[in-house]
Parts: C-alpha cells; structure tokens; sequence
C-alpha cells in the first residue's frame, strides 16, 4: 500500500517536473522504477531510487520533503520558498547513512534542486541557492560524490557568472565585502580540503579550465580568483594548468574597471604560485606566464606580491623542471641565477636571422621578460643574505647585466654591430629602468636601482653618441625607422633623467649630444625645404628630426636645466617660429627596389606618420610660445619688430591651431590644446568670436573621445585648463559676452558628461578650485572677484551625485573593497588612485570653502551669494515634487544642499541671516525627509545660539494654523528640545523658558500622537531646565507638568505607545546629538547622514577628505572629527523600530516548525489514481471545502486589488468571485497578487450595469446582500451575524457603494475603527470581511480547522 502511494506521488511528481530532471538526473533510469526497489541498502554505491519497509518512514519523510521543496520552488516567490529551505538540511541527513556515512540517495536528486534554484528567473530565488549551497560544508561533511565535483564545475560556476548575487548584504557597510564572496572562499578551501588526493588535481585543473570557457564580469572573476588564491598550497597544476591560467588571465582584460582587473590578476598569480607543482614546468614556462600579466596593473616591484613571489621563487629555485644552462664563473650558481644569466647572454646574442640591417624593430616581450627575471633574481638574491651587502648586490647585477653592457659600451665605436642587436639592447634597458623603479614610498633607498643606474649611466657616453649618429646621418630612411626612431628618443630623455637626478654639469656626455642634435635636425630641416622631388629616405629623416626637435623641446621645458640659450630668440626659436605650421609631408614614390618591401611590412600608414608630424610642430610652438608668452601682442598693432612671427602673430597661430584640430587624430591633440591655452587669453578680448570657436572646436574633440585612460584624460585635462583659465574666467566675465555664456554652456555640458563618464566633473571642479584658491591666498579684496561670476560651479558641485543602477553601484562597492585592501593588494600600490568617485567633487568644493576667509570681503561675498543660491535650488526642488522618496534624486540633492549650508553658517553674520532667515524657518514647514529635517533643526538652533536675536521669529513659527503645522511642527518641537544649548550664552532666560512652556504645554495636547512626543521630549528638557534654574514664576505648574510627564514614565503594559515614548527618548537627536560639539565634517556628511537612514551611497568618510590633497587644509583645521559619542550609535530612527524581536530571532533558527507547503498526495488520503485529473476538479479531488460565500468585485476597477481578492477569496474558499470584466485575469498586476489563485477559484463576470439584475437573482436564491459601506444604519462587523448564504458587495475605490445599488442592500456591514483616517483599502475591507464569515462559519459547524 505505501509503495503504491509513493510511486503515485513520484509519478505525478516527475510528470511535472520533467524538465527540471531530465537535465541532471540520469533519466533512463527511471523507466524501470519496480527494478530500482530494494529491501536493503546495495553495496556497489547510492541507488538512483530505493524502497525498504523497514525504514518507510524515514523514506516518506524524505520524499515528502524533498516534493515540499521542489513544489514549493514552482512558485518562485522568495518569501513562501525561504521558509521551507531549512528542510534541505534535513535531506543530507536522511540521505547519508549512520553506520558507514556513504550515500544512500543518489546525490543528484539534491543537485537537482539547487539547479532549479539557480535557474530560476527570480534573481533572490537564485542568491539564496547559492548561499546554500556554499554553506553546505560548513556544519556537515558530506561523503565525496563525483556528481558533486561536476555539479560545481558546471552549474554553480554558471550561476556564479551573475554579478548581483556579490552585491552586499542589507545593513553592510561599503566596502566590506561581498558576503557571497567570502562563503565561495570558505566553501572552495573546505570542499578541496575534503578531496580524495587523488581527485585535488583533476578538480583543480576542471576549475580552472572552467574558468576559461566563459566570458565573466569584472566582480565574478574577481572573486573566483580570490577564493582560488586562498585554497592552501598544493602541488596540482602542471603546464596544462599554468596555460590555463594563463588563459585565465587574458579573460580578465576585456573588463574596463583597471583596479578590479589589477587585483584579479594579483590574485591570479597567488593561485599558481600556491597550486604548482614546480616539479612539472620549468623556469621558462613561469617567466613566459609572468609575462601575461600587466605590471603597470599587479605585477610592480617593491609590492607585497613582487617579494612572495621572490620568496617562492627562493624556496623552489632547485626544483623547477631542468632547462639547459650555460656554464658560469666567479660565482655560486643556482638554477635561477644560471637560467636567468643564460637569459641575457642567449638575449644579447646576435639573432641568426638578421640578414639585412633594413628590418623591422624586434618585438617589446622578449626584452619585458628578461627585465622581469633579471630584476626577480637580484631580489631574490639579495633575501638569502641576512643583511644587505652593496658589493653582493653589485657584483650579481653585474653578471647577470655584461653582455648587456658590454654591448652597450660600443654602440658608438663597434661599426659591425648588427642592428637588431643594438635594438634589443637599447629595448632591454629601457624595460630595465621602468622595471626596476620600486612601487612603495621610499624608491630612494632602493639598492639595486641604484646599482642599476650607475651602470647604465657609465655607458651614457656610448648610447648617446649612437643616438646621435643614427638620428642625424640619414641612417633612419624606411618607415619601419620611425619605431626605431621612437626608441632612441624614449632612451635619450630616460638618460636625461638619470644624469639630472644626480646633478647636472657641463661635462656630462649629454650635454654634448643635445647641441648637436638640435643643431643638426635644423638643417636637415632647412635643407628638406628645396623643392625637389622628394624621396621616401629624405622624408623620413625629415620626421625623425622633427621628433628629435620635440623631444629637445620638451626635455628643455621640463627641466630648466638644459637651458642652453637665454631668453633671447635663437636659431632654434627663429626656425621654429617661421616654420609653416600644419604642412603636411608629401607622399614620396617609393624606391623600386624597396616598393615591395616597403609597400608589404610597414607597420604605419603615411597619414599617421604626417600627423605625428605634425603633432611634433606643435610640441615645439608650445615650448615656444610659453617661454615667450611675455612677447605675445593683444592686438596686432603692438607689433614693431617681427622676429618671432608665431609668437608675434597670436591670431594666425590660433586659426592654424583650430585648423589642426581639424586634421590631426585625437590620441595627437594635447600640444595644440596647449598652445590654445596660452594664446586664447591674450586674444579673448580682441578676438571673441575666434576664441570661442576655439571653445566649441576644443569640446567636440573631447565629447568625441571614448573613456581611456591613456587619451581621454589627458586630453580633458587640457581641454579644462584651456577653457577655464582663470585669466579667460576674469576677462570673459568683466566683457559678459558670448564668451561668457559659452563657458557657462561648456560647464553645464562637463556636468552632463559626468553622468556617463564618472570623474569628468572632478577634473573642473579641481582645477577651478586650485586656481582660485591660489588667487585666494591674495590678500587683496578682489581675490576672488572672478570667481563670483561662477559660483553656479560650485553649487552644482556642492548638490553633485547620481543615483547610480544596481549594477554601477556593485562595481563601486567592489571597488571600495579593494581599496581598503590597502598594500595587501599590490593593484592598490601600483594604480594610482585618480580620485575619480562623485563623492570628490564634493569634498573638493566643500573643502574650497573650507579654506575661504569670511574677514576678506571678496571670499564673504562670494559665500553669501552661494548660500542665496542654495536656498533659490532647494526652493526650485520642493516645488518639483511636493512628495519624494526616500533616497531619491530629489532627496538626495536637498540633503547636500542642507549639508553645505551647515558648513558656510560660521561665515554668516547677523546682517546677512536677517535676509534669509525667513527662508531657513520656510523651509522647516516643508514636507521633508527624515535626514534633512535633521539638518534644517540643527542650522535653526546654530542660528539661536549665536544670535538669540531671531527668537521672536522663531516663536513666530508656532503661530501658524494647524493645517500648516501638522506636518512641520515636529521640526520646531525638536529645535526646543535643544533650548539648553540655545540660551548657552543668553544671560536671561526665564522669559525665553515662560515662551517655550507655554507653545509646549499647547501641543502636548495634540490629537496627533507624534506630535504629543515630540511635544513631551521637549517639555521634559524645558521642565528640567527650569528645576535647574530654579524658576519660582513657574511653580504653580509645577504639579501639572511633573504628574504629566509622571504619568507618560509610568505607563502601564507593553503597547506602542510606552515603546515610542522609551524610543524617541533614546534617539540619537535627543540622548546623544550635541549642536555644538558635533559640529564637524565627519557628523555632517558621515554620521547624521548613516543614523538617519540616508543610503550608503551619501555616507561620505573622513578619511576621503583627508586623502584629497588637491586643496589642503590648515594643520591646526580642528572640525574634522566628533567630540561626542555619536559615531559609535548604530543607525534607525524611533518611528521605524518597531520590529518584533521574535521576528529576528525566528530567522536565524535553523529550521522553522511551521512552513508554508503544498497538498502532499498520500498525506491524509489516497487520490485517484487517475493521473489525467481536470485542472478544474482538482481542487475538489483534493477535498477542498468550498463554503456558500460570494463575493462581488465588478465595482473595482484596479488589477492590483482584484489580485488580491481573487487570492483572499481563494485561500478561505469563497464559492464565487465576481468581476467587472474577466480580462482583467491577463494582467501582469492580477497574477503577480492572485499567484494562480484565479485556477483554482470560479470567476464569473458582472458589469456594473448588470449588478441590479444580477443581486435580485441572487435575493431569489436565498442570499442575504452585505454591503461593505459606512452608512448611517450600518452595523458594526463585531456584532454581525452572517448567514451561511451571503453576498457581499465591494465598493469603487474611490466612490464606494452607489446610491442606487445601497437601495438593493439588505443589510450595511462597517469595520471599527481608531485611527484618523477613515477608510481602509478595497482589498483589506473584503478580506477582513470574508475571514469574519469564515470564522463563524467554522465556530457554528464546530470545524476547528483552518
């Protein structure tokens, strides 16, 4: 008989489920159930499916379980589902034998939940399953099932692909980690921990390889690469796994987030140096894999990562698989010293295929990889001693580095040097400089650096005289040159750079080479400019000398050093100047003999190589024009002597700049945006219409240009620098022309911009706000003159922030997780941080007003017009929308409005608050959100205690009607609350304390209930006040007030009200929030913020203010920090605390012992075995009662509420549901409420029209008309006794019951009620009433069954 029921039940069961099995579950199996049955436990491993009478009840608790919980996932909805998951815990047990701990179950009937869950289209449905599945291994150890290592490797890592399941917890801070995260480390390390040894390596290779065949999101692959990271050491990858990682690795860079992608691949390289058997790869195999990582991103020397990988590299140097070496002297050699010197020798070696000296430059890597394992074996070396030796250090760099610098010795004297040769030298010592620099604070006291550029400087005098001689004896004639080109002039400004840090003489070699060089390009130049036919080796040695006139250029303006003639004009300054700008180069006819050569390999096309041309011509005006920029005319009748025509002629030079806009690509533009810069300010007032098409030309430029590190932001740089100059700010706002308001457009515009590309607005701001902070330090009264004409910059930086999407808003958090990592993640030490958040646009400007002075009356004035602004914006946003939501746009902006007002208040005088104090008190009758009451209070009780002047003002508030107040007078009530910091410094305060009880004894009698609160709080302050001071006018209220407030202490019982009153005595803005001593950035826009429920997203913390050092603050700056306790309280407000503590400590039981579950078949009856039931009849096969109750809907007109009935009338087995129209069971509103409660109810339709007939009908069958109306003769729900055959009839939402239809009642049916508001919904209404009916139904038939 059981097995007939179950086999019943599964049957049915796997008829519904079929598709959800056939996926995991071996489903052949299944076709011979009979077969599957046992009477004991089978000895060859878990049985797909077993019977055994002996254990039937543990067999149908598990099967009856494991059905709740696959039924119970059909509905998708996370509140019926979470629930019943405990359960899943109790099917490992029934599962996994007592006596020997082997499956008794085949594992994938569990699996096959799990991929239900993750599945599922509801994403919390998904998380949840995820979460417990990763928590598996935590309380319990499960036997090994090879099931379950697939199922990880496939179905979980799929599910794990999903970037919102990392999302933090409700209640976490940012940036503290993704709680999935952390579980999939936990879980990763103990599952591997549990493998057979033999089965780690296979597992780990599986995952890996995983790893590869997907294309992941920034936020997984970061977190898979981090739990993989911490599995403990383990030999299980050979080379098959390192390629895979490798693999890995490559995945990482299609992500665009630079910190997330360096710190995966830190942790990348922490996995292969933890999983490796070095017994199975070579040195080799490790250098080629080190090289798939970006150093710039992780791999930087001097990081905690570069130093474990140095020491993993000493304690393993014996047992990586044996490459050949070469044999060496003079010193002990270990394998990784002999491999990396046979690196260098085999390097420096000739290349066998160099067959011609007319051949392309030699790939970057082999000289990345060499530099890399150079510089790791010297670290390394130096970890075996215990103490640093310099002579150690020295003489193993200088066996590693002697064929490198033996070569380099004779660049200039061995003619039969082959050129690749000398290629990859000068490429081997360039990787070596940029390598080698360390990544920490202290570079200076780097030894082997040190080392390292001794040698390199003992061989400047060689490199530099080859540079010279390759630059200007027309050596350089094929395209494939200019890369050549490009690397001897990289070589010549890093040789620059190592004899300026060491002091720079006339005796150094460089000093010899940059003369000639520049005197050279000159003529080659001059010469270029005959007229004849040009060939292709002429107009190639005519680019190299342009470059090599930029490089002179650019080195000699960065470094005043190198300036070899004075500030007299030159020859160099006269060619330049008459140089004809934007010329383009001729296309030479190629030579015969090398056309195909030439045609077929050239790694650029001629365009490029005329704009780099052309780009060099404008890096040589710039140094140009800026050491020249005294000699610039306004206006071309200042000329007198024209020797300089670039510099003397502004107007032409600007149109050739725009012209060049025009011609060159965008990666080639930052030379002209910077001769622009200093041309527009000298033209602006002569030339308006010129400089302000250089404005749009400049813009279109930089709205074109994607977000890149490398392009973009320099470029914007520039572009800001250019338009928003403070000279071009000063004059475009003294003239108040078109100029002027295209600046304004053009900061409007970057606003914009900034909604796309995060840290646009930050770059303005910042230089905005240096520059005037410069002209600030002027102690003249007009210092920040200019800067008034633009304080909508900084009101709209102050409001600035966007609402970011989910998505935006995990990467951020993601983000803020690795940053606090700090120097344990080397990305952290290698990436710079730009600063680029919203939040330091506003720590920026509020910083910037933070240094103004209120005693000079530029920085006053320019203070008070903001604040006259704000208040205009927080104006313009109330009247937007009356009500918002919380943590909405417009609470947001309101918020940091309130904010920057409480940071300008100590500048305020009395004469300027006389002008908006109006404003500050209208502000406090708006409906507002909790946070910015908060603020308004506390910029009202500021204001009274400095100037106890406003309180007849103040007292005016209360004055208002009730209608105005009902809403606002909370926020006046609190400002009270704080009278004792109020009248701090009032000699006389009994007239003050007379006022305040006399408005505050009037609203303790308010028919609101918050009200009365906020009304007693601050009556309990005043009266203590008045016993402190002892106040004889008032003891005549002394017995009323002390019983009052005796009495709201003493309340009896456990209600609302005695926990409110307990509550909001304890709220932070009452027990803790002192006015004055909390006054500082940190409780500003950190502390009241988090406390009053503001999102995470506007917590903004000290510590970012701190670390923005564009603008710094004073040493003795003292509002930094709190003085009180409040930053220890934890956030909520009184008025939404009222959860029950059962309720928390229900959720984190293990198990509930109630759930909500579906009909299980055999559990108080055997169905039908008919397996093709009706839908329709199923509810009856079941034995669902149905009672004699209609309900009547067709006045409804919302989805939503007819959802909700349809589900209500459902559940307690109405008879009939009718509805207006039957359509509306199609909507997406309806079934999201009715769950299908609407297949399971009888719907019949009833239009309004036809109500009439439709209830006479019903009168005639014997049903009694209920209507749900307050009517002046209806009766109250407690006291109505219902028939067993009722009707009742719903109103309209709005209208209720018509007139014509209450003339059709027999009888009207109203809910008592206590509140103020004097209707319930249409849906609560009905369903209230139907589960009275239900109830009496059940009393009179004596059913205690619900």
């Amino acid at each position: 008989m059981y097995f007939q029921v179950f086999s019943l039940g599964l049957a049915r069961f796997y008829r519904d489920h079929l598709p959800v099995f056939c996926c995991v579950v071996n489903w052949p199996a299944f076709r011979d159930l009979r077969g599957q049955v046992e009477e004991s436990l089978s000895t060859e491993g878990p049985s797909l499916f077993w019977w055994s009478e002996k254990k039937k009840d543990e067999l149908l608790k598990f099967w009856e379980n494991y059905i709740l919980i696959m039924e119970t996932l059909e509905g998708n909805q996370i509140h019926v589902i979470k629930p019943v998951l405990p359960k899943l815990n109790n099917l490992f047990q029934y599962a996994v034998s007592q006596e020997n701990g082997c499956w008794i179950f085949h594992p994938t009937w569990h699996l096959c939940i799990y991929k239900r869950m993750f599945e599922s289209e509801n994403k919390i449905l998904t998380r949840e399953g995820v979460n417990h599945f990763l928590e598996l291994y935590e309380a319990k150890v499960l036997p090994f099932s090879t099931e379950f290592s697939e199922f990880i490797v496939g179905p979980l890592m799929d599910a794990l692909s999903e970037s919102s399941l990392y999302s933090r917890s409700p209640g976490q801070l940012i940036g503290s980690g993704s709680p999935l995260g952390l579980k999939l480390q936990k879980f990763l390390v103990t599952y591997i921990s549990l493998l057979p040894e033999g089965i780690k390596s296979s597992f780990l290779l599986k995952f890996v390889q995983k790893m590869t065949r997907r294309h992941w999101c920034a936020v997984p692959i970061l977190f898979l690469s981090k739990a993989l990271a911490n599995v403990p050491r383990y030999k299980a990858l050979g080379m098959e796994g390192l390629l895979a990682l490798r693999d890995v690795i490559h995945c990482t860079m299609i992500t665009h987030q630079i910190l997330l992608r360096g710190a995966a691949q830190c942790y990348l390289l922490q996995a292969a140096m933890n999983l490796l058997d070095v017994e199975k790869v070579s040195l080799s195999d490790v250098s080629t894999f080190l090289m798939s990582l970006k150093q710039e991103e992780s791999l930087g020397r001097g990081t905690s990562l570069w130093t474990e990988l140095c020491d993993w590299l000493r304690v393993n140097e014996n047992y990586f698989k044996k490459s050949p070496t070469c044999n060496s002297s003079g010193l002990h050699e270990t394998s990784l010293n002999a491999y990396v010197k046979n690196l260098v020798q085999e390097y420096v070696k000739s290349p066998a295929w160099d067959a011609r000296e007319n051949c392309f430059m030699p790939d970057w890597f082999e000289a990345k990889l060499v530099a890399v394992m150079v510089l790791l074996a010297v670290d390394v070396d130096g970890m075996k001693t215990q103490y640093s030796e310099k002579r150690r250090t020295q003489n193993v760099l200088r066996i590693f580095l002697n064929p490198l610098l033996g070569a380099l010795e004779k660049l200039s004297t061995n003619a039969y040097m082959s050129l690749l040769k000398a290629d990859r030298c000068l490429q081997l010592l360039l990787k070596l400089l940029h390598t080698g620099v360390l990544k920490c604070s202290c570079p200076q006291d780097d030894e082997v650096f040190t080392v390292l550029q001794n040698f390199v400087m003992s061989t400047t005098e060689s490199i530099s005289e080859f540079i010279l001689r390759r630059l200007t004896m027309n050596e350089l004639n094929s395209v494939s040159d200019l890369d050549r080109c490009h690397l001897y002039l990289m070589v010549l400004t890093e040789l620059i750079n190592l004899h300026l840090k060491v002091g720079w003489t006339r005796s150094n070699p460089i000093w010899r080479v940059i003369s000639p060089l520049k005197n050279a390009s000159i003529r080659h130049l001059q010469e270029m400019n005959g007229g004849q036919e040009p060939t292709l080796g002429s107009q190639i040695q005519r680019v190299v000398s342009m470059a090599a006139l930029a490089t002179v250029c650019e080195a000699t303006d960065q470094k005043p050093e190198l300036q070899l003639d004075s500030l007299e004009a030159g020859p160099m300054e006269g060619f330049l100047s008459s140089l004809p700008l934007n010329q383009t180069l001729q296309k030479p006819h190629t030579e015969q003999q090398n056309s195909f050569f030439e045609e077929s390999s050239s790694s650029q096309g001629w365009g490029k190589i005329v704009a780099q041309y052309i780009h060099d011509q404008w890096v040589c005006l710039s140094f140009l024009l800026k050491k020249y920029h005294t000699l610039i005319p306004t206006t071309e009748n200042e000329i007198r002597e024209l020797f300089l025509p670039a510099v003397q002629m502004p107007v032409r030079t600007l149109q050739s700049a725009l012209e060049a806009l025009t011609i060159l690509p965008s990666d080639q533009v930052l030379p002209v945006f910077r001769c622009m810069k200093i041309l527009v300010p000298k033209l602006l007032s002569s030339s308006e219409s010129l400089c302000i098409e250089s404005f749009d030309m400049a813009w279109k430029i930089i709205s074109s240009l994607s977000n890149t590190q490398l392009i973009f932001w320099p470029n914007l740089k520039a572009f800001v620098q250019l338009v928003f100059d403070n000279k071009v700010l000063t004059i475009a706002a003294k003239m108040k022309g078109q100029a002027y308001l295209k600046i304004k457009e053009i900061m409007y515009k970057i606003i914009e911009m900034s909604a796309i590309k995060t840290g646009v607005f930050n770059t303005l701001i910042s230089y905005c706000c240096q520059t005037w902070m410069v002209s600030a330090s002027d102690v003249s009264q007009g210092s920040l003159s200019s800067a008034k004409n633009y304080t909508e910059l900084v009101l709209e930086a102050c409001i600035f922030g966007t609402v970011f999407r989910r998505d935006q808003r995990l990467i951020q958090d993601v983000q803020t997780f690795i940053e606090n990592l700090g120097h344990d993640c080397a990305a952290n030490v290698i990436l710079e941080n730009t600063k680029r958040e919203d939040h330091y646009v506003r720590i920026c400007a509020v910083k910037f007003l933070c240094v103004l002075d209120d005693s000079n009356m530029s920085h006053k004035l320019f203070m008070e017009d903001l604040a006259i602004k704000l208040l205009d914006k927080d104006e313009l946003v109330s009247k937007s929308k009356i009500r918002y939501y919380v943590n909405s746009l417009q609470h947001r902006v309101k918020n940091r409005i309130w904010q920057t007002l409480l940071v300008l208040f100590t500048r305020f005088d009395q004469n300027f608050l006389n002008g908006i104090i109006d404003r500050i008190f209208q502000a406090g009758f708006v409906n507002n959100q909790a946070s910015i009451k908060y603020f308004i209070e506390w910029i009202i009780i500021l204001i009274l205690h400095k100037f106890p002047q406003f309180l007849p003002k103040f007292w005016d508030c209360f004055s208002y009607g009730e209608e105005n107040l009902k809403t606002s007078i909370c926020t006046f009530l609190a400002v009270l609350s704080h009278l004792d910091v109020i009248t701090q410094n009032t000699p006389e305060k009994k007239l003050i304390l007379k006022q305040a009880l006399i408005i505050v004894l009037q609203w303790c009698f308010s028919h609101n209930f918050s009200v009365r609160l906020y009304a007693l709080v601050a009556l309990k302050k005043i009266w203590n006040m008045c016993k402190t001071l002892h106040v004889e006018e008032f003891d005549a209220l002394a017995p009323i007030i002390e019983s009052s407030l005796h009495q709201v202490e003493s309340m009896h019982g456990a209600g609302n009200a005695k926990k409110n009153w307990q509550r909001i005595q304890e709220h932070f803005f009452f027990a803790t929030f002192h006015p004055l001593k909390d006054y500082c950035l940190e409780t500003i826009f950190y502390i009241l913020p988090r406390l009053s429920g503001l999102i995470e997203d506007e917590w903004i913390t000290i510590g970012k203010f701190s670390r923005f050092t564009d603008i710094p603050l004073d040493a003795g700056f003292q509002w930094y920090l709190s003085q009180t306790q409040l930053s220890e309280l934890k956030p909520g407000d009184w008025s939404q605390q009222d959860i029950d503590s059962n309720l928390i400590e229900a959720e984190s039981q293990s198990e509930w012992n109630d759930v909500q579950k579906k009909i299980i078949p055999w559990k108080n009856n055997v169905p039908d075995l008919d397996l093709e039931l009706m839908f329709q009849d199923r509810a009856a096969k079941l034995g669902k009662s149905i009672s004699r109750l209609i309900v009547v809907a067709s006045l409804i007109d919302k989805p939503t509420n007819l959802g909700g009935l349809c589900r209500t009338c459902e559940v307690f087995g109405a008879s009939v549901l009718a509805v207006g129209n039957l359509q509306c069971v199609s909507d997406k509103q309806f079934q999201h409420l009715s769950v299908s409660a609407e297949q399971w109810l009888p719907l019949v339709e009833v239009k309004p029209p036809q109500l009439i007939d439709y209830l006479q009908q019903k009168k005639t069958e014997g049903y009694t008309i209920i209507g749900v109306e307050q009517t002046v003769k209806s009766l109250d729900l407690t006291q109505y006794c219902f028939p067993e055959k009722s009707l009742l009839l719903l109103g309209n939402e709005r209208e209720g019951i018509p007139a014509n239809l209450i003339q059709q009642l027999d009888v009207c049916v109203e809910i008592p009620q206590q509140g103020i508001i004097r209707s319930l919904n249409v849906h609560v209404s009905g369903a209230l009433l139907i589960w009275e009916y239900t109830r009496q139904q059940l009393l009179r038939h004596g059913d205690t069954k619900s």
